[in-house]
């Protein structure tokens, strides 16, 4: 056998053994308004970060349900079922983590129930678009679902990854906005606001949405990272050190928080702590464009 083909075979035999030590669990409960189980819920969890990636499954007559096998990510949840309103949930899954996840569900009009059902049937077509690349017509189908039922902020934050994936950055800045206007405690919705506002220059109106997220999830490296970039630019030198190294703290691979740390010890006359992080920078990321300044630095602190 040729060294390729074992070498293969042994990172498939790796990755089939850690997938049972990583994978996650969301299970819980569906109930109508007055405690009553509701079972035959149909319940769809979909990836954040790919839409394609989606698993379903229903819930029992004691209105329960469990589904294993989630890679560490964050998903959204919806739940559905005949005369009650739909419901979605996000829902982040960690390393070899149980998330319970109970949810109560609303009786609807029967009208309103017709209106309802067929926005999700778009909801689950524009996903699928997503999912395939064709950003334009997703975004066309989300956009549709939402004059059906305005009220789903799924709806509305899927409509602005399309957006984003399309280079639209307001059309996707107001649908976040519109998704983080029914979901106010949503990590995703604020991250992705923030981030949009960072990358326009906005560093003082992306910092808020940063800090709000870091205080939903305070286990995301990127919020802090990002949070840390936005006081950095804002002269918040002090508060951007403890992002950044607050960043490394949750994620010690984490390449870029090492270069901004570095050159924030420098501006405190602190060369040991300056080298320690530019060299280290330098080993996570030798080639990063940033490299050649990191190296410029560590000489004239060396001598």
């Amino acid at each position: 056998m040729k060294k390729s083909t074992v070498l293969s075979f042994l990172l498939l035999f790796l990755a089939w053994n850690l997938w049972p030590s990583v994978q996650g669990k969301i299970q819980g409960t569906v109930t109508d308004s007055e405690g009553n189980p509701l079972s035959d819920v149909a319940i769809t969890i979909t990836s954040l970060k790919m839409a394609s990636k989606t698993l379903s499954l229903k819930t029992d007559k004691e209105g329960k349900y469990v589904q294993i096998g989630f890679w560490p990510d964050r998903y959204q949840a919806r739940f559905k079922k005949s005369g009650f309103l739909p419901v979605v949930r996000e829902v982040k899954v960690g390393i070899a983590e149980t998330i319970k996840l109970d949810v109560i569900m609303e009786k609807a009009q029967e009208a309103l129930e017709r209106s309802l059902s067929k926005a999700d049937s778009l909801f689950m077509k524009g996903n699928k678009l997503y999912g395939n690349g064709e950003y334009e017509e997703a975004a066309q189908t989300f956009s549709e679902a939402i004059e059906l039922n305005s009220t789903q902020w799924g709806y509305h934050f899927n409509l602005g990854l399309a957006y984003k994936k399309m280079d639209k950055n307001e059309e996707a800045l107001e649908a976040f906005r519109k998704a983080l206007e029914l979901n106010p405690e949503s990590f995703s919705c604020n991250k992705e606001v923030g981030e949009i506002l960072g990358k326009s220059g906005k560093f003082d109106e992306a910092l808020k949405y940063f800090q709000k997220a870091t205080g939903i999830d305070p286990t995301e490296p990127d919020a802090f990272y990002n949070l840390g970039v936005c006081q950095m630019n804002l002269g918040q030198s002090e508060e951007a050190l403890k992002a950044f190294l607050k960043t490394i703290e949750i994620k010690e691979d984490y390449a870029d928080a090492y270069y901004p740390a570095g050159t924030i010890f420098i501006g405190q006359n602190n060369t040991a702590e300056a080298v320690k992080y530019l060299e280290k920078f330098l080993e996570l990321a030798p080639d990063h464009e940033k490299a050649s300044v990191a190296r410029q630095l560590l000489d004239f602190l060396k001598k």
